[in-house]
């Protein structure tokens, strides 16, 4: 028999540090170039890093829907076919500017870019480079996104 504060710990506290993992949604954005596949890569704007463009699910948009959405704002990609299921995924912990931290799955949806613009919401704020799977690979921190990309 444990005790009530074993139980107490076990069935209320516990669980209630490990909330699940809230959901985001990533495009990963290529084209086939003279070389191959390429991938388009932006930086973030908190630290510079190279990611994908990602962010949370839109409301009234599906999740490749609103990948699209945020391959618009933060990379430029007006138009694009995107795959209707997630090619993969990755875990990471997001830091929030009040320095609390909670976990975050990203869903990965392909996108094949169709038309990019130099002028959309956050071209003041990222840079944006196109390169090859590997290179894009090595440049993220992600090993779950890391073997995405390779697999390209």
């Amino acid at each position: 028999m444990t005790s009530p504060l074993t139980r107490a710990w076990n069935e209320i506290i516990k669980p209630m540090l490990q909330r699940p993992a809230r959901v985001q949604v990533a495009a990963l954005c290529y084209r086939i170039g003279a070389d191959g596949k390429e991938v388009l890569m932006i930086t973030s704007r908190g630290t510079g890093r190279w990611i994908l463009p990602k962010g949370w699910p839109v409301e009234g948009k599906d999740g490749p829907d609103s990948a699209l959405q945020e391959a618009w704002e933060e990379a430029g990609v007006k138009s694009a076919r995107i795959t209707p299921q997630p090619i993969g995924e990755y875990h990471f912990t997001k830091r929030h500017d009040n320095g609390t931290e909670e976990p975050v799955t990203t869903l990965i949806f392909e996108a094949e870019v169709e038309q990019l613009e130099d002028d959309y919401p956050e071209s003041a704020e990222r840079t944006r480079q196109w390169m090859k799977p590997e290179q894009a690979a090595g440049l993220v921190h992600e090993p779950q996104l890391q073997a995405v990309l390779r697999r390209l």
